[in-house]
């Protein structure tokens, strides 16, 4: 079925294109989520909210482009929410922790994050990467994970982020260097 044929069923609310949406790009849209968010459980709500939203919204996708860039555009959207949402919720704990409203305050930190990918023995050195990764610009890191952990092409990750090629090239290059910068040191002092 070609994109305009799936994007009608859709819009006529077919359950049967629905369930083959959320077959093609649950494994996608979990695995940005997971990239950006660093975190299983918030990647699987990342993804429920995803398609709710597209399944809520299909009427409003004009067909511009493609709908896998569509569907990336709200993961990564989505993500970024569920990031700031999070971030606020720091904030407001550690504010509350300061009043004495300590049950709000988020005590845990952040752990280590292991992508399930990844091979047992490849974890320390994945841990390392994506924690680089996380503290790379906001920019850098959409493109980034995009194109080097999603494979998409650098047109597409243009078109998710609404950005020129050129510029997500150059956001690209930059990440690397960001990258190569940090993980240059994690290295010296990891083989030392």
């Amino acid at each position: 079925m070609n994109q305009d044929h799936f994007v009608s069923a859709l819009r006529q609310g077919d359950s049967t294109a629905f369930k083959e949406l959320v077959e093609q790009y649950k494994k996608p849209v979990y695995n940005t989520g997971l990239g950006m968010l660093q975190n299983e459980e918030d990647a699987e709500d990342v993804a429920q909210e995803v398609f709710i939203q597209v399944f809520q919204s299909i009427s409003q996708f004009k067909g511009d482009s493609k709908l896998s860039t569509w569907i990336y555009r709200i993961t990564v959207s989505k993500s970024l929410e569920f990031i700031r949402k999070k971030r606020t919720k720091k904030r407001f704990g550690f504010v509350s922790g300061l009043f004495g409203n300590e049950y709000l305050l988020d005590q845990s930190g952040k752990k280590e994050f292991y992508h399930p990918g990844v091979a047992m023995e490849n974890r320390e050195l994945s841990a390392i990467l994506f924690k680089s990764i996380n503290g790379l610009p906001e920019n850098q890191r959409i493109a980034f994970i995009l194109h080097k952990l999603e494979q998409i092409s650098y047109q597409e990750v243009a078109e998710v982020m609404q950005v020129s090629l050129s510029s997500v090239e150059s956001l690209i290059f930059r990440a690397r260097q960001n990258l190569q910068k940090e993980l240059g040191e994690v290295y010296k002092n990891y083989e030392g």
